[in-house]
């Protein structure tokens, strides 16, 4: 990708245009981090880009923005703009195409704003960006409330670059968040979600930036639910390690700081639901917090915190196979350690579920969230597992696919199917089934039923 765009560059630039590397990936080549993405601006105007590329969509063209696809690869490519109101908190209602330095001061922040040209090595910095890096400052160019106003969504990206860059707000930036917090409210739910995600998977300590939204009034306008959890006791005789707000964030960042287990059974990094699941995992507890009796109790929490995680990320706009998993885990994350006590035929039903090896990681991250911590039990069970998952394997072939079962049910993909699915490779285990005619005759039980 790296090459790729700097032969867009040298086109742009041979054509007799300015053309630079911008904003984000400068930032973290700054920082000695690899760039995800490498965007370009330039002086070329949207027409001179499209007639110099040769496969472009003009996905912005009214605000000089061309997406060019190039050896497999996408770039979005913008030409220097100034912008001119933003009435409605996102977009400049107009742009004026102009020059390097109109277009930096523009921009977010200064660590944002910097440009890079990779075939002189040269830095323009019109903005002290690099001054801001070095002094690990986020600080909005110019006037802070202006900036704001301009893009609502900057005062989440503000916490995010903070956390994500182990950074400090310079003072006027901080105040100008604090005092405009209100304004995310007008911000549309797929924004929020996404700005959520990228603070939730780009850092080693995500709490971090959720403990900030509470701090500036943000969380409660976007996820009050979670709010709740703030000085939520626990039982003391179990739990030193603080309310139950302190203890989902430390879950939270087990997954992902040193205490991440080094021989996990997901065998890539936590997921994007895995880490909402464990967030939200407790988020039941307020609605059925009880003091009567011995101790502290919560009887159910677990299926009214699905209940709950669902509606946060439906509002959030997730999607419904994300929604439908961060449900499940949550709805099972009581029952890891009753799986030492059932018998042979339910263990295998649960070690068969795909989900299941995130369902025990959410366990590990649940039991790390408490002092003191034994994972006693989560190793055993990751033992078991991988004894029982080695014998499964050897299971004959499965007898009918997901297709074929649809088919037969005339009917669309669903939970219902996975099910069914389970069940059969289950019967097979037991003996109940060995024949694609046992599955048939089983499936028009099942739909007689």
């Amino acid at each position: 990708m790296k090459s790729t765009s700097l032969e867009i560059i040298e086109i742009l630039k041979k054509a007799g245009h300015e053309a630079y590397w911008a904003g984000g990936c400068v930032r973290d080549m700054l920082l000695g981090i690899e760039p995800k993405d490498f965007d370009i601006v330039t002086s070329a105007k949207p027409e001179e880009t499209e007639a110099l590329l040769e496969h472009t969509i003009p996905i912005g063209k009214e605000f000089g923005v061309i997406l060019a696809i190039k050896n497999g690869h996408h770039f979005e490519i913008a030409t220097f703009r100034s912008d001119s109101g933003y009435s409605d908190g996102r977009r400049p209602d107009a742009v004026e195409f102009t020059n390097a330095k109109e277009d930096a001061l523009r921009r977010d922040f200064t660590i944002n704003a910097m440009f890079y040209d990779p075939t002189t090595d040269k830095i323009l910095d019109y903005v002290n960006g690099q001054k801001d890096l070095d002094e690990k400052l986020v600080r909005f160019i110019g006037e802070p409330e202006k900036r704001i106003k301009e893009d609502h969504l900057r005062i989440l990206r503000a916490v995010r670059f903070k956390n994500v860059y182990d950074m400090q707000y310079h003072p006027d930036t901080y105040q100008a968040i604090k005092k405009h917090v209100h304004l995310i409210k007008n911000i549309s739910s797929e924004r929020v979600g996404a700005e959520f995600n990228k603070m939730i998977m780009d850092t080693t300590t995500p709490s971090q930036s959720f403990e900030e939204l509470f701090e500036i009034g943000a969380l409660e306008l976007l996820i009050p639910e979670l709010c709740k959890l703030k000085g939520l006791a626990q039982p003391l005789e179990y739990h030193h390690e603080g309310d139950v707000w302190d203890h989902s964030k430390m879950a939270l960042d087990s997954l992902t700081n040193e205490d991440a287990d080094p021989d996990p059974l997901p065998e890539e990094p936590a997921s994007l639901e895995l880490k909402w699941a464990t967030l939200l995992h407790d988020v039941g507890k307020y609605d059925t917090f009880k003091s009567e009796g011995e101790r502290i109790r919560y009887d159910g929490h677990q299926d009214v915190g699905a209940e709950i995680a669902s509606k946060i990320l439906k509002r959030l706009k997730f999607s419904k196979k994300s929604i439908d998993k961060v449900s499940w885990l949550i709805k099972h994350h009581m029952m890891v350690v009753p799986l030492f006590e059932m018998p042979d035929d339910r263990k295998r039903h649960w070690f068969l579920h795909p989900w299941f090896p995130e369902l025990l990681e959410l366990y590990r991250a649940d039991a790390l969230g408490i002092k003191p911590t034994d994972l006693s039990a989560y190793e055993g069970l990751k033992k078991l597992y991988r004894h029982e998952i080695a014998t499964l394997r050897l299971m004959p072939k499965q007898l009918l696919s997901g297709e074929d079962i649809m088919k037969i049910m005339k009917e669309k993909p669903g939970k219902r199917i996975g099910e069914i699915i389970l069940d059969i490779r289950q019967k097979q285990l037991s003996g109940e089934i060995t024949t694609k005619k046992d599955a048939l005759a089983y499936i028009s039980k099942t739909l007689k039923n």
